[in-house]
């Protein structure tokens, strides 16, 4: 979306360099916890994880110089043509109508310089103003032609952008704007391009949970643009494109958006299950362009990346891209110290303002962000395997992996821009090895990544805003059983059955409940089913199965299952609440209670929780409410007869991916949730 072809090609190489000067050391230092159980996994990293936009206004695209650069980062994917640009690109004679192509950024030169980074191509088809026949021949020169085996290709970049919800920024000649038609042309896109490779795998464009336009119901449309596309092409898809530029108004509000990446996939995937019928996870999720919008290019953007890229990815998202690789100067301005030029690339333009009086560095020097990906390359490295890490200070950001060697690589973000920090980590079912760990950090305004031997496995200071991936070896390495299969779970409102495919013999299982970044224990067994009690209604669970041998050796853990507990089945009350009009920040809410009872209830008084702390209530009516903390009360004017039902309304707000409330509490008695 965000393209700034004329920066671009208003690059001069007689830019100024920019005097980096390294934060002074904060002397204020606080102790922090920091845990990491490898007891609790969650997505194993895959061969196109960590990936970077590229667009064909950018006149260093593919160039060996920015290859290399991306490849030292570790950088496994790239994305062509660039954002919007897809939408009006014609790939057969490299043209763009209305935007400027930049020479040598055709698909040929883009393809020798992936492959000379290392990395996989994920193409856009024109959709906007493109057909299924031109995309088809594409994939025909591609990968007949050429051989070039380009595995993902998606129809169309923001094309919820094209007009239909009222803004409009991506080209679209369809007559029909809405997304009943983009679903209709992209299974035509999708049957052309598989006859020519059935191998190939077609990507449809959503919108994140949480980002406009989520939830909103466009004119004529019997649901919003991410139930209507699933509805009607969800079966011809092979994974979802979606996009996240959560904003902040500040650094510090930017560098909170990263906690909303577990709900927010949690959605999408709720969304993939119930709109394409999707219930073995066969559609995979992409998030191809994200950035922040306060200091790009300083140490707040390098934070985001580094949470965001390490929590998407160990949510299994299966690859994330920064946007972009150069962008050119925006708005300059100091951010947490240092000159941030307000652009969206990792790497310099080395463009100036229009009258020279600001210089970007010279072209390619690496932005604060570029740093940050070079940690996230390494930590999430092909083959390793994101386990549980938390913290108990706000301030401090865990990411974890085990790899296969056995090692566990740590990544600990400070986003105190002004306190170091003084961390203790502690591990379970992990012994690291005695001595120092190779710890790598980057700082506020640092120009490099330092790498050395510093502190212990068990305690590391870290200087204010800034990112250090630990790497730690096993106290020893010994053979251990397989990991179990992935469990199910058969759920009651306070219960769950879990089961999983036996292993060998003479195993013992162990199920541990996901928490933070050290795990409960909630039984084990021989067997090889575990039934749960004192659960919570209502509630989310992520638990994992560990095996463990005789001699006491410890498996990997099963891949993550996450579950919902219901609510009673027969309650004295049923609540029915949706969400009946929304416009992306907020919405008019409907709750319907009814009283199953045989006798009246007087004066009664329904509450639930907000599921997260970006959502809050506006108004009401047809009852009191009010809401202290994330606990919302609703008072009712009179008694509600046996057997009746009255209805209520409010207007919510929400600031992140609108979890709606499913537990629901009628004078004391939780209620059935319709």
């Amino acid at each position: 979306m965000h393209t700034s072809w004329k920066a671009i090609a208003s690059t001069v190489l007689l830019a100024a360099a920019t005097a980096v000067v390294p934060s002074s050391p904060a002397t204020a230092v606080t102790t922090s916890r920091v845990d990491v159980d490898v007891r609790a996994g969650l997505a194993t990293v895959g061969d196109v994880a960590v990936g970077v936009n590229h667009a064909i206004w950018d006149s260093q695209l593919g160039t060996p110089a920015v290859a290399d650069l991306l490849g030292d980062a570790g950088v496994t994917m790239l994305r062509y043509p660039g954002g919007s640009y897809a939408d009006i690109y014609h790939w057969r004679d490299h043209t763009a109508p209305g935007g400027y192509v930049a020479p040598n950024t055709d698909f040929d030169t883009f393809m020798a310089g992936a492959r000379r980074t290392g990395a996989e191509p994920m193409i856009i088809a024109n959709y906007g103003t493109g057909t299924a026949q031109e995309a088809a021949d594409w994939v025909r020169y591609a990968n007949i032609t050429k051989d070039y085996d380009v595995e993902h290709w998606t129809i169309g970049n923001e094309n919820y952008g094209n007009g239909h919800y009222g803004s409009a920024w991506e080209a679209d000649d369809h007559a029909d704007k809405s997304p009943r038609e983009y679903a209709t042309t992209l299974i035509a896109y999708a049957d052309a391009m598989k006859a020519v490779d059935p191998d190939i795998k077609i990507g449809a464009v959503l919108t994140m949970p949480g980002n406009w336009p989520d939830n909103i119901v466009g004119a004529g449309d019997q649901g919003s643009w991410n139930q209507e596309v699933l509805t009607r092409a969800g079966s011809v898809i092979d994974f979802v494109d979606v996009h996240w530029y959560p904003g902040g108004a500040t650094p510090a509000e930017t560098l909170t958006k990263p906690a909303q990446i577990t709900d927010a996939v949690h959605l999408l995937r709720g969304q993939l299950r119930d709109f394409a019928g999707d219930t073995t996870g066969r559609i995979g999720i992409s998030m191809t362009e994200t950035n922040v919008e306060v200091g790009r290019n300083t140490q707040p953007g390098a934070l985001f990346l580094a949470d965001v890229y390490s929590g998407l990815l160990a949510q299994g998202v299966f690859t994330v891209h920064w946007w972009n690789t150069h962008n050119g100067l925006g708005t300059v301005s100091e951010v947490a110290g240092h000159t941030d030029y307000g652009d969206y690339g990792l790497l310099s333009s080395g463009n100036c303002n229009a009258d020279s009086t600001v210089c970007q560095p010279p072209l390619n020097t690496p932005f604060a962000p570029y740093h940050a990906l070079s940690l996230v390359g390494d930590l999430a490295r092909p083959g390793a395997r994101f386990i549980a890490a938390g913290s108990d200070n706000d301030k401090i950001t865990a990411h974890a992996v085990r790899r296969a060697n056995g090692d566990v690589a740590l990544l600990l973000i400070n986003k105190d821009p002004d306190a170091a920090q003084s961390v203790s980590l502690n591990y379970h079912g992990f012994t690291p090895a005695a001595g120092t760990p190779t710890v790598s950090t980057y700082t506020n305004g640092a120009e490099t990544i330092v790498t050395g031997a510093t502190g212990s496995a068990t305690t590391q200071t870290l200087a204010p805003y800034s990112i250090s991936l630990l790497t730690l070896h096993p106290n020893q390495v010994t053979t251990t059983p397989p990991a179990p299969r992935k469990p199910t779970a058969t759920v009651t409102d306070r219960g769950a059955t879990i089961s999983w495919p036996a292993g060998a013999a003479g195993l013992k299982y162990e199920v541990y409940r996901q928490n933070g970044g050290a795990a409960e224990l909630l039984g084990e067994t021989t067997a090889t089913t575990l039934t749960v009690g004192n659960l919570q209604p209502g509630h989310r669970y992520t638990v994992n199965v560990v095996a463990r041998d005789t001699a006491g050796r410890l498996s990997a853990p099963s891949p993550p299952l996450t579950f919902t507990t219901a609510t009673p089945a027969a309650a004295g009350c049923t609540v029915k609440f949706r969400d009946v009009n929304d416009w992306g920040n907020g919405y008019v809410g409907q709750v319907d209670i009814t009283n199953n009872t045989t006798a009246a209830v007087g004066n009664w008084t329904l509450t639930f929780d907000w599921p997260t702390g970006w959502q809050t209530l506006s108004s009401g009516w047809n009852a009191t409410w009010t809401q202290t903390a994330r606990t919302v009360r609703v008072v009712g004017d009179g008694s509600l007869a046996a057997g009746a039902t009255t209805s209520t309304g409010f207007v919510g707000n929400y600031s992140g991916p609108n979890v709606l409330p499913t537990v629901f509490t009628l004078n004391g008695t939780v209620c059935t949730s319709a």
